[in-house]
């Protein structure tokens, strides 16, 4: 078995064995760690690196990588049902990796009401059979595990496992689909990888690998290293480049641990200047922005991207350049001779929200490839939905999707449908019919057109409701074919069905308008920081005296918000806390602690979290002003959320808080206040980065205690966004039941008036004829 390692943008190698190629790891690992880059005529200048005496090179034997099925993308209970069910569960192994070994770990029940002698699982890996599991009665019923080895040759980029079942209840005519065939495969089934470091081609053309790659479904970690303390010129470039790399990482996430002054182990990204000193690494004259991958000089097999400029503009156009147009870089260098300026984004055009001026096809939210379904168990099709957190729909009969699908026709109308649902909330069901409903008559009126394919096409206007969308959401059809076999009939799997990829979901019809602190809406979405997606109107507020773990939050920070836009956060503005005041347009970031933040004992008052003494760590929440006016400025009252409550914040600083609240410096805009330090930095962030602890994350006010999330509702609301005129006054209107009261008198008053004046003007007419 041979394999091909050729690496795209790269002069092409020839095939090598595994030996060779192991050999050849080997070689590269005990030469001279002092590597020297050879530029072609007319590159940039070489980068030449050495290795540093007091960092010894890390050891590059195999690690072991173990996966479970949620982590693997199964995240739903595995049932295989039939004579013949089948659950694929794909895998993939990283650029710079190398697989020696690899099993799986299979946890798996079985129906006791099938026949041993006919019935089998078959364990497959890219469509290769692995092994064949036999399902005695004596372990039926039962909880069984099995370890399966796998031929490290079968292992590819890019994998996929297929467990089969093949069973069987009688030995005479059978239901194909009768409820005695089933099989379960356990959740906590692990595969196992036995992985050694692969060095590959320092190639600006494979970015972003091997810093990030998609095949590694493991949480991205990217350490980002700076000459001495990072200037906020510096830090607004490394928000950049974090932001392209969360968007990068997607589901994921993404953290950047800081380094100063000195190489980690792993790959790197380094930011430089031509003052710029770092243990172990000597950098070329830079004489420009430039960009560049070169070898680790503690570790050949690792990498190091150079983000570099003469200056901090030339060090942002670098920056720029990269989150733009990586794939246009190619060789180990490549210096920006100039660089246009980017166009400012308009308001909610961010590339992975749905788009507010326009019907938006789910043939541009998903591939084509996912639309199309066979068989009597087909696939869910499933379209994610990231729609901007403020639109308002409130009164509205639900988001229009013009759905348009084409399925095989029935035989015979049965129960046949297509059901629509959001997240796990049922929408509704449409019909599946057959073809002619009328009967076979040559003049049937009844009759559905059928395409040339043998199918039909049908197109139906369904409304999401808006309480089941979220900022979040996901949009599934699934089609249901009523099996038409019995026993003894063979069932024929020759059922398709498809969404056209022209049927559209439209919101353009709702306003923009929400009420404010909403910290589900930062959480999920960014907002409102990312109703511009190249945070045009962002600033983020670092402590005078930043600590590493304040830098490694905001980085992590910008990763989530560019994961929610799809776009690197271009024109965010980095500062201190000294210069807040300059910001007074723009939405606030405020990261640090307690005691390294002034801001936080400033703008106290302002807060809904609230120091009481500084020699206890304990925060008092407060009423609202609506609790104590609900009869002229009306409620914002949430039954599922406290609206007062007192926390007591641990004294380690384990606990980190996120706090909403307006801005102090300017009505309508909004301050996101992120609480935290070494101790709570991971348990923030991995609350932020786990769907089932970031769904906790709501209201004005979030305590994330280790592994647990509490949220309360508080302080003073408002509003951002616009109304029409009329909409804004039902909807203030309707939540003031004085105000509504105030405006019928006043109404009344004014139409007694208008018919006064109006009889007025008749007896003065009559009086003078």
């Amino acid at each position: 078995m041979q394999a091909d390692f050729s690496s795209p943008g790269a002069s092409a190698w020839p095939r090598l064995s595994i030996v060779t190629l192991a050999l050849l790891a080997w070689a590269g690992g005990a030469a001279d760690p002092a590597v020297a880059q050879v530029r072609a005529p007319g590159a940039a200048p070489a980068v030449v690196t050495t290795a540093s005496p007091a960092t010894p090179p890390p050891a590059t034997e195999g690690a072991l990588r173990e996966f479970n099925l949620t982590q693997l993308g199964l995240n739903y209970a595995v049932k295989l049902r039939g004579v013949s069910g089948t659950v694929g569960i794909p895998f993939s192994v990283r650029a710079d990796e190398l697989v020696t070994g690899a099993s799986l770990r299979l946890n798996y029940a079985y129906s006791p009401s099938m026949i041993p002698e006919l019935s089998h699982l078959k364990v497959s890996v890219n469509d290769v059979l692995v092994s064949t599991l036999a399902l005695p009665r004596d372990g039926a019923g039962k909880a069984q595990t099995v370890e399966i080895p796998i031929d490290r040759r079968l292992v590819t980029d890019f994998n996929r496992i297929n467990v089969e079942l093949v069973g069987h209840y009688t030995r005479e005519c059978e239901d194909p689909q009768h409820s005695s065939l089933w099989t379960t495969i356990d959740a906590s089934s692990t595969l196992r990888l036995n992985v050694t470091p692969l060095k590959t081609a320092s190639d600006l053309a494979v970015l972003p690998q091997p810093f990030f790659d998609r095949r590694d479904v493991r949480r991205a970690n990217i350490p980002f290293v700076f000459g001495g303390t990072p200037s906020s010129g510096t830090l607004e470039v490394a928000g950049i480049v974090s932001s392209w790399f969360g968007a990068l990482a997607g589901y994921r996430g993404a953290t950047f641990p800081v380094s100063n002054d000195a190489l980690p182990a792993g790959n790197a990204v380094v930011f430089a200047t031509p003052e710029t000193a770092i243990a172990g690494l000597t950098l070329p004259a830079i004489t420009g922005p430039t960009v560049a991958v070169v070898d680790h000089p503690a570790n050949p097999t690792r990498k190091l991207l150079l983000v570099m400029g003469r200056n901090p503009g030339e060090l942002r156009n670098a920056a720029t350049a990269l989150t733009l147009n990586a794939r246009a870089f190619t060789g180990t260098s490549a210096t920006i001779p100039s660089l246009q300026e980017t166009p400012a984004r308009k308001p909610y055009d961010a590339p992975r929200w749905i788009a507010s001026d326009r019907a938006v096809q789910l043939g541009e939210l998903a591939q084509a490839p996912d639309f199309n379904v066979s068989g009597y168990t087909p696939d869910v099709v499933k379209v994610n939905l990231q729609m901007p957190p403020d639109l308002f729909t409130w009164r509205s009969r639900g988001i229009p999707l013009d759905i348009k699908y084409r399925y095989t026709p029935r035989p015979r109308n049965d129960q046949s449908t297509l059901n629509v649902s959001v997240n796990d909330n049922f929408i509704g069901s449409l019909p599946l019919r057959t073809a002619n409903p009328g009967g076979d008559r040559w003049w049937n009126p009844l009759a559905t057109k059928v395409m040339a394919d043998g199918t039909a096409a049908q197109q139906r206007e369904v409304l999401l409701p808006p309480l089941a969308m979220g900022s979040r959401s996901q949009l599934r059809m699934h089609y249901y074919f009523q099996p038409a076999a019995g026993n003894c009939q063979t069932l024929l799997d020759n059922v398709r069905g498809a969404i056209d990829p022209t049927s559209t979901i439209d919101i353009s019809a709702f306003p923009h308008y929400m009420a404010m602190p909403e910290l589900a809406a930062y959480a999920n979405s960014g907002f409102p920081f990312t109703r511009l997606a190249d945070l045009a109107e962002t600033a983020v507020v670092l402590p005078d005296q930043p600590a590493a773990a304040d830098t490694e939050t905001y980085l992590a920070l910008l990763g989530q918000i560019g994961n929610a836009t799809g776009y690197p956060a271009l024109r965010v503005a980095v500062g201190r806390a000294a210069n807040v005041s300059q910001w007074a347009d723009k939405d606030l970031l405020v990261i640090g602690n307690l005691q390294n933040q002034p801001l936080f004992t400033e703008w106290a008052e302002r807060m809904p979290l609230r120091r009481k003494a500084a020699a206890q760590q304990e925060f008092s929440i407060g009423q609202w002003v609506d609790d104590y006016l609900p009869l002229i400025t009306g409620t914002r009252q949430r039954e599922d959320l406290p609206n007062t409550t007192q926390m007591t914040v641990a004294e380690d600083g384990s606990d980190a808080v996120l706090a909403g609240f307006e801005s102090p410096l300017r009505a309508g805009r909004s301050v996101v206040a992120v609480v935290s330090n070494a101790a709570s930095q991971g348990a923030l962030l991995d609350a932020l980065m786990t769907p089932e602890l970031l769904q906790r994350v709501q209201g004005s006010t979030a305590i994330v205690r280790g592994a647990q999330v509490n949220s309360v509702l508080t302080g003073e609301s408002y509003y951002v966004g616009k109304l029409p005129p009329m909409a804004w006054l039902q909807w203030n209107l309707s939540r003031s039941p004085l105000g509504l009261a105030g405006a019928a008198v006043l109404l009344a008053l004014l139409g007694a008036a208008a018919a006064y004046a109006s009889l007025q003007r008749v007896a003065r007419r009559r009086l003078r004829q």
